[in-house]
Formats: structure tokens, C-alpha cells, sequence
């Protein structure tokens, strides 16, 4: 039982800076907020392994739920497309 414990923390840890990284790495910023959203929820998946079952609905609702629905409405205002067209030309 602990090794699966034990194999479920390091996937979804790689998860969590894998998608990190993305957040900071990639270009498009749509892509960006999706990668947050993946390890904001990988964050929660955390919080469940370590029987902090009411941090991590917090977490999901809060974050993930609130934070990141607001960030996606900012990308899909804030987004031109004649900008959008210029920068896959390049």
C-alpha cells in the first residue's frame, strides 16, 4: 500500500512541476492558463493524499474554480486577433 502511495505522489508531483514549468515556458497564453488550471488541480490531489480533504475542495473551488475562470475571461477580452495572426506569421 505505501508503494502505491508512494508512486501516486511522484506522478502527480511530476504532474504538478511539469505543468508549472508549461505556465512559465509557453507562449500562448490560453495554453498557460489551462497548464495553471492542471497544476492548481494536481495541488488539490495533494492535499487529498495527505487527508486534507477540506483544503483541497477549497483549493479546487477557490483556485481553480474562481482564480482561474477570471484569468481565462481576462485572455478571451484582452485577445486581438489582428495580434494573434502576426505572431504565427512569424
Amino acid at each position: 500500500m505505501a508503494i502505491l502511495e508512494t508512486m501516486t505522489f511522484v506522478l502527480f508531483a511530476l504532474v504538478t512541476a511539469g505543468s508549472s514549468l508549461g505556465v512559465v515556458l509557453v507562449r500562448d497564453v490560453w495554453h498557460a492558463a489551462l497548464l495553471l488550471g492542471l497544476a492548481l488541480t494536481s495541488v488539490a490531489v495533494h492535499y487529498v493524499m495527505l487527508r486534507a480533504e477540506f483544503l483541497a475542495t477549497m483549493q479546487i473551488l477557490v483556485y481553480v474554480g474562481g482564480v482561474l475562470i477570471l484569468i481565462t475571461f481576462a485572455v478571451m477580452l484582452v485577445r486581438e486577433q489582428g495580434l494573434e495572426t502576426e505572431v504565427r506569421r512569424a
